[in-house]
């Protein structure tokens, strides 16, 4: 796998995350090998892949939580100096809906980190909280049990948990697994406006091709023996997917957004 040129890293932005190298795996078992990227300040990075091919792997590494086997992995100081502040937003799935939990019961979950061990949110947290859901369109939603929402609703409380964190970047795993047209381009229109307005640095995951297309600024293809991080006009041209995925692909335009079809 190969990163692209030294010619198309951005002049003047800050790098969070730089991989070079690295080997991702568990104990004798090797997932992913050769990775070099790297993630700057700013970024709109879409990483797409099939299931199966390492997306989970690669996103523990991103956020510290799996060491490589070989490589290196270097971080860039946080804001104020601190450890870099990651918003991860998980896949819907995976969150339990069984205790009754409010919408801003979710969100202050956010806080715990920066609130500490066995302390509780205090009036600037809730503020915080609530302010993060003002962000993502249910300011009228804190007090509503989070299991009686809807998918879309529920996934705007995750991104909302994530932006109280106050984060350096904001990961989303599959962020519109399972949710229908309208619920997926909202979700994908509204991580676009906090990308826009804040200049929050991205990274979202996928298996799904042309949800990521239409909104990143760059993307890379995992599983891919060419493994780099392009932009994304250049790395989805017809020719580039249809080696990659080994069936003919076309590029176009829908409502000014780029879609792949086949």
């Amino acid at each position: 796998m190969q990163q692209a040129s030294a010619a198309d890293e951005p002049a003047a932005a800050t790098p969070l995350i730089r991989f070079e190298g690295v080997e991702l795996g568990y104990g004798r078992k090797r997932v992913l090998s050769g990775l070099s990227f790297t993630l700057y300040a700013g970024d709109y990075l879409g990483i797409v892949g099939p299931n199966g091919v390492g997306k989970t792997t690669l996103l523990k590494a991103v956020l510290g939580v799996l060491r490589p086997q070989a490589g290196r992995v270097t971080r860039a100081p946080g804001r104020g100096g601190g450890t870099l502040t990651f918003g991860y937003v998980p896949q819907l799935q995976t969150i339990d809906e069984i205790y009754p939990l409010t919408a801003l019961d979710v969100v202050l979950m956010g806080r715990y980190r920066r609130v500490g061990l066995f302390r509780r949110p205090g009036k600037t947290d809730h503020a915080r909280s609530l302010a993060a859901l003002e962000q993502v369109g249910l300011a009228d939603s804190a007090t509503l049990l989070f299991r009686d929402l809807s998918g879309g609703q529920r996934q705007r409380v995750l991104m909302a948990r994530a932006l109280a964190a106050d984060p350096d970047i904001l990961v989303l795993d599959e962020p519109t697994n399972g949710m229908d047209p309208a619920a997926e381009r909202a979700t994908m229109d509204l991580i676009d406006r906090l990308h826009r307005e804040s200049g929050l640095t991205v990274l979202v995951v996928s298996h799904l091709l042309n949800v990521v297309i239409a909104h990143v600024s760059h993307i890379a293809f995992l599983g891919a023996s060419d493994f780099a991080v392009l932009p994304v006009a250049e790395a989805t041209t017809p020719e580039h997917l249809s080696r990659l995925y080994g069936i003919p692909i076309a590029v176009g335009q829908v409502n000014g957004r780029r879609v792949a079809t086949w």
